[in-house]
């Protein structure tokens, strides 16, 4: 059997897919399973357990005719009995008409699909409730939570102690509101310092700003903002003793890591419909975070 499983991203949504995929995995043992994704997630689902083999998505734009007709040739000529759709969206609905005629058995959400799931209620569900409600409906009933721990790098040539907090100061440039103050991660940096951890700041090269305030007013701090790739970040969360971070990927990865984790939220986002879940996963919400107090957050920290 021939399989297709479509999950682009984002990198939060990519991480709670992963769960779904060892699911189907474990349903199709024997079957050769093809994960379609963005190029940003190519390397993460080629170190996956779960499948066979990565094709990138170049997203060709429905007004690109060529691109959109290489798109089909690549999804026809897969020979794909079984398609698991874990995005959901206008666009990956559109290759089951690609698809077509012809189209394999479909789980998703796209028009004439085999296993669509329908729930009118279904943009109000968490992402892991909506995809396992989804899966159910396709035959496979059981779908963990995701793990990661295959993921990991070895982080030995950061040279960190071994009381680490991470900090993830960054998110969306263009959502501000989504990100706690950095003078309010770095002020938690000191506190931890007084206690005897070392902070950890982690992000990509355009959060370097951010790990430069926060290592200027915490100097025991270590800035690795543009210095580590998603194995690494897992590599740290399985190190540290906990994180604190703004509803962003990188939290993500590192709460399914099994790190104790804060995640802070804004009226930007829904915790109830996209937060990390797991029982060592604090949640603190403000409608404005610049009100969230840094004692508050110090406060899901097990300081020892």
């Amino acid at each position: 059997m021939r399989i297709l499983v479509i999950k682009l991203g984002a990198l939060g949504d990519f991480v709670q897919a992963l769960g779904p995929a060892a699911a189907i995995r474990r349903h199709h043992r024997d079957a050769e399973i093809t994960l379609l994704t963005t190029a940003p997630y190519a390397e993460l689902g080629r170190a996956a357990p779960y499948f066979d083999r990565v094709w990138i998505d170049e997203r060709p734009s429905f007004f690109d005719p060529l691109g959109v007709w290489r798109l089909r040739r690549l999804l026809r000529g897969g020979g794909f009995d079984r398609v698991y759709d874990l995005q959901t969206s206008d666009r990956s609905s559109f290759y089951h008409r690609l698809m077509m005629p012809g189209a394999p058995l479909w789980s998703g959400i796209a028009r004439g699909a085999s296993h669509r799931h329908d729930n009118p209620r279904r943009d109000f569900m968490h992402t892991l409730d909506r995809q396992a409600e989804q899966l159910k409906l396709a035959g496979i009933a059981a779908v963990p939570p995701p793990d990661l721990s295959w993921a990991a790098r070895d982080i030995a040539h950061f040279g960190l102690p071994e009381k680490l907090l991470l900090l993830v100061p960054g998110g969306s440039a263009h959502r501000p509101r989504k990100r706690w103050p950095v003078g309010h991660f770095a002020a938690l940096a000191v506190l931890a310092a007084r206690r005897g951890w070392t902070a950890a700041v982690i992000g990509g090269a355009q959060e370097r700003e951010l790990g430069a305030v926060i290592t200027e007013r915490c100097p025991t701090a270590r800035d690795l903002t543009g210095r580590t790739g998603f194995g690494e970040i897992v590599g740290l969360a399985r190190a540290a003793r906990h994180a604190v971070g703004n509803d962003t990927g990188p939290m993500h990865l590192i709460a399914a890591s099994g790190c104790p984790a804060t995640v802070l939220y804004s009226a930007e986002s829904d915790p109830a419909l996209t937060a990390p879940r797991g029982p060592h996963v604090s949640i603190l919400r403000r409608p404005d975070l610049a009100d969230l107090g840094i004692e508050e957050v110090a406060a899901t920290l097990r300081f020892g």
